[in-house]
């Protein structure tokens, strides 16, 4: 029931703004998405209520009481409105399409959407296609779309292996969320032969059976080198090739001269970056002062050669990022540019956005000024060769000492800020020359690293700061701090620990900072920091500023890597408007689409991640298939309700444990201790908890594992099951 409008007030009569449980109370009753403009008009708001009513919707949202939907609009948690884009993911055994939200700001998982059949005659819905649809809530989670309106330009495509077959060819699916395979009409193989790994394009069809599709190009065998990083391009629609205009704009362009820049061509600015990368945008300096140190951060000027509106810019605007796999990458620009001009190579000349800045003693940023320059970089280093010169006193002619005592300095002032510094390991896939995995080994976290990660989010503050103070358009980096509800479930988690964390639902990062180093060294230390991950909300990219919470930040935006981030770009573009450094810099058009593009790579950016991830689970996957049968130590990295995920100490390879291969008995789930525990046998898992399993099943072609617990792998007897508040599933032999 919506709460009662309230009547129009004479004009000389004060107007006072609406509580935050009134506004609540009208964005959970309303069905769909609500703005200010909604809010205002039901409450009779005027323009002196716009600040107030912009804070109250602010707090609400950071509590997790709403959840924002679409630029500037907002619903309720966990609700998706009467008709929305939605993103087709895969398809359910009889073959129908699976879709989630475009757009998901809520706790956990989206929703899954059934899609219903399309109308016979139509082609059928493939994964990556976008289409305006209809929703109906049909269960606690799930919902049913009818398609409104197809948003995708090109059909929709499949990827799969082909499998000819007297009785009827087939298509088998590389995405594990396909639950379907398809069928190739006779004359639609397109020459592809066995074990090819194809695309198809599905077909108009009616009726039961599997759904027709054509195959329209093939990428080749199973197995071979490229076949991962070409499948996982695929699945997630990733772009690969460029516009023939975007290309030949790359291949014009040329170097630029000192005439209107900074000429920093005898300061001594090194690159430093991991041995495998692929380009280098980012050069630091830093030298002692009487009172602190001055630093300078300089920056590819890819402003210069990407101007707004270009070829060149609407097939960035169009990737959003670079994409990075263990066997290649998918750059954001062309190689001419981002191999070549807006690459700060050793000993040539480049055009770059630079910030000086000066911080005191303690680390505190005391001053900082922006331009444009032309600079020529000292030496490419790797973070291994710093962190040897380092530790071995030497300075191989380059700034490395008073680098580090600069970094040492900034490092106090993050500790005082009071950050949240989640060290998880990441794993590293190192290839052989056929593509095959040669390794897999911890991808290491040396305090040169460190370093250049405190002089970027320097630089990043400032670049914040100015955008603010020139009163231009900013994209900020933002992290909201955790939900109300995940908050909850972590104060849950850690009462089982003796940690307890400070009342409310407002909290400083310190505060978890504080329950990490509490737990450092000891056994729940891997536990309690999956957990705590777990907890944060998701990093985005909006042109309101809420701050980051992680790293303590009222004011952060990315400045860095204009070169693999369309977002970097925009705030250069920006600063150049701003401070009137020249050409290339953000028009009137643009800065009106800017929240349009805030929404476009906050998706790019997840696509590439879940890609990314993906990529490396494939090439496990394919490592794991010649050591099924084998038994590993491994370590649960989730908990649900069908079973656990755990992932290899050894490798890193992550795969699924049934509920259906564990010993008989009811199990119940406990979401918030992150547990699953047997009725009557008392055994139980936990997340972090280390077992050991046999590997059951591989698939190289989904990337897919399968592990089964082994007898009496789990830690039992468990403690007394609850009778309330969660799930209990029946293992059935």
């Amino acid at each position: 029931m919506k709460p009662p409008r309230r009547t129009r007030k004479e004009p000389n009569e004060a107007r006072a703004l609406p509580s935050r449980a009134e506004i609540k109370h009208f964005i959970d009753a309303a069905p769909g998405r609500v703005g200010k403009r909604e809010i205002s008009q039901h409450f009779n708001l005027g323009p002196e209520h716009r600040v107030g009513l912009r804070g109250i919707l602010k707090s609400l949202a950071h509590e997790g009481n709403i959840a924002p939907a679409g630029h500037r609009r907002f619903t309720a948690p966990g609700r998706l409105p009467e008709a929305m884009v939605v993103q087709i993911t895969g398809t359910d055994p009889d073959g129908d399409a699976i879709a989630r939200p475009v757009t998901w700001e809520g706790d956990g998982p989206p929703p899954m959407i059934l899609m219903a059949a399309e109308p016979r005659g139509r082609p059928a819905l493939a994964p990556g296609e976008r289409v305006v649809a209809k929703l109906k809530p049909i269960a606690s989670g799930k919902y049913e779309g009818r398609t409104v309106k197809r948003l995708t330009e090109t059909p929709g495509r499949v990827i799969g292996v082909y499998k000819p077959d007297p009785k009827g060819d087939r298509l088998i699916p590389t995405d594990r969320r396909a639950k379907a395979e398809w069928a190739i009409p006779h004359g639609e193989a397109g020459g592809a032969e066995a074990g090819e790994i194809v695309l198809a394009q599905p077909l108009p069809g009616g009726g039961y059976g599997l759904k027709p599709a054509r195959i329209i190009e093939r990428l080749g065998k199973l197995g071979d080198a490229r076949s991962v990083s070409l499948i996982v391009i695929h699945t997630h629609d990733i772009p690969t090739e460029f516009p023939h205009e975007a290309i030949a704009e790359a291949e014009k362009a040329r170097g630029v001269t000192v005439r209107g820049r900074t000429d920093l061509r005898d300061l001594p600015l090194i690159t430093i970056d991991g041995a495998d990368a692929r380009d280098f945008d980012d050069a630091v300096f830093a030298e002692a002062t009487e009172t602190g140190f001055r630093l300078i951060v300089a920056i590819a000027d890819v402003a210069h050669y990407v101007r707004p509106g270009s070829p060149l810019d609407r097939s960035a605007r169009t990737r959003g990022n670079s994409c990075y796999f263990p066997d290649r990458v998918v750059p954001m620009l062309p190689e001419a540019l981002s191999n070549g001009w807006c690459s700060l190579r050793p000993a040539e000349d480049r055009g770059c956005l630079f910030v000086e800045m000066t911080v005191d003693a303690e680390g505190r940023k005391t001053a900082h000024k922006f331009g444009r320059g032309l600079m020529r970089s000292l030496a490419r280093c790797t973070y291994e060769e710093v962190q040897a010169a380092h530790d071995q006193g030497q300075d191989l002619g380059l700034p490395i000492p008073a680098l580090y005592a600069a970094f040492r300095v900034l490092l106090a002032a993050r500790n005082a800020r009071g950050t949240l510094d989640l060290d998880l390991p990441e794993r590293k896939v190192t290839l052989d020359a056929e593509g095959r995995v040669a390794a897999v080994s911890p991808r290491p976290r040396l305090d040169s690293h460190r370093l250049i990660e405190e002089f970027m989010v320097l630089a990043n503050v400032c670049a914040a700061e100015e955008l603010e103070r020139l009163h231009q358009p900013c994209v900020y980096r933002i992290h909201p701090p955790p939900s109300a509800e995940k908050l909850e479930n972590l104060r849950t988690f850690l009462h089982g620990f003796d940690i307890s964390l400070p009342p409310g639902n407002q909290i400083h990062p310190r505060d978890l900072d504080r329950v990490l180093k509490k737990v450092a060294g000891t056994e729940a230390s891997v536990l309690v920091s999956e957990v705590m991950l777990r907890s944060q909300m998701q990093a985005a990219y909006d042109i309101e500023n809420i701050g980051h919470f992680g790293l303590a930040l009222g004011r952060y935006a990315h400045f860095t890597s204009p070169i693999r981030r369309y977002a970097d770009l925009l705030v250069h573009r920006a600063l150049i408007t701003g401070l009137k450094l020249g050409v290339g810099g953000l028009g009137p058009e643009e800065a009106a689409t800017m929240p349009d593009a805030c929404e476009h790579i906050i998706a790019t950016e997840r696509r590439a991640a879940l890609a990314e991830r993906d990529a490396i689970d494939r090439y496990l996957a394919a490592y794991m298939t010649d050591k099924v049968g084998h038994h590993f130590g491994a370590r649960v990295s989730g908990v649900t309700r069908f079973g656990l995920f755990i992932t290899v100490i050894e490798s890193g390879a992550s795969g699924l444990v049934p509920i259906s291969s564990l010993p008989d008995d009811f199990y119940f789930h406990d979401e918030a201790a992150q547990t699953l525990t047997g009725r009557h046998n008392g055994l139980q898992f936990r997340l972090t908890q280390e077992v050991e399993v046999r590997l059951a099943e591989a698939s190289p072609v989904t990337g897919g594992l399968v592990f089964h617990i082994m007898q009496g792998a789990g830690q039992g007897p468990g403690r007394k099951t609850p009778q309330r508040g969660g799930d209990t599933f029946r293992r059935r032999r």
